[in-house]
């Protein structure tokens, strides 16, 4: 088994299997391409089979070497997912499924350790975006009830609802033809209209969004700062054993010495 585990995990193993998921992704996009479903269509399906073959066989072995612990690791999860969702048979109600093989490119991220930890920096980062869309959505539902009332009547399209009102107010805070497309007809109607849409727009654009990528770059950062303190502490692990090793070495040396001194000592 350990023999099993090192070949998985050598790097010549992982870049070959880095090298299947991008020529698999390269497959997957020729598919949609009709010229090419004409001309290789059917070597294009016979390679898809090939490489899915290749991630089972790689998935079944992970699954022998690494038996129950195998549950454990969150990305060897998600490779399983990704594979069996490709074996599920793309028939009837199911062949939304076929489109769904696509996310097999997503495997690429478990084989390069940076990508890891861009996502590890945002799943940890998921807790306080949780409370920052909360906070998004109390701000959006308090705008969105105000330019119901304000607005509704003169642009009901845009404001004749709590949804309608939430969507352009969306709009807005992507800074998506707000001005021409939005604020610029309600201020001829509502010339004081700016004096609603400008402070949204300073709460939920330039600061809550803020708050967002402030959170990812901070979640990142003690991402960084963990990777970078389990290697010094596996950095000191390792000198402490190799000085263990050299402090027995010299217990040996001074023996073998008292040893040859006693021996050549007349008797």
């Amino acid at each position: 088994m350990d023999q099993l585990k090192a070949f998985l995990t050598s790097r010549r193993f992982e870049g070959v299997i880095t090298v299947l998921i991008i020529i698999n992704a390269i497959t997957l996009g020729l598919e949609t391409v009709p010229a090419a479903v004409e001309r290789f269509g059917g070597f294009l399906s016979l390679l898809d089979r090939a490489i899915l073959g290749v991630f089972v066989l790689e998935v079944t072995a992970r699954l022998v070497a690494w038996r129950l612990d195998f549950f454990r690791d969150p990305w060897r999860i998600f490779d399983l997912v990704v594979v069996g969702v490709a074996l599920v048979p793309a028939t009837g109600a199911l062949s939304v499924l076929r489109a769904l093989r696509i996310l097999r490119v997503l495997r690429i991220i478990s084989m390069v350790p940076s990508l890891k930890r861009v996502v590890g920096g945002l799943v940890s980062a998921l807790p306080g975006m949780g409370s920052i869309m909360l906070l998004l959505t109390l701000v959006f539902y308090v705008f969105s009830v105000m330019a119901t009332k304000l607005y509704g009547d003169s642009f009901p399209v845009w404001f004749g609802s709590i949804p309608a009102s939430a969507y352009s107010l969306f709009q807005v805070m992507t800074l998506e033809s707000w001005s021409m497309g939005i604020v610029r007809p309600v201020m001829e109607v509502h010339p004081m209209a700016w004096a609603f849409f400008i402070p949204f727009i300073a709460c939920t654009t330039f600061t809550v969004l803020n708050l967002f990528i402030g959170i990812i770059v901070s979640a990142m950062q003690e991402e960084h700062e963990a990777e970078v303190t389990a290697d010094r502490e596996a950095m000191v692990s390792d000198q402490s054993a190799m000085l263990e090793e050299l402090k027995a070495i010299r217990r040996d040396l001074a023996e073998l010495r008292a040893a040859q001194t006693r021996a050549t000592q007349p008797s």
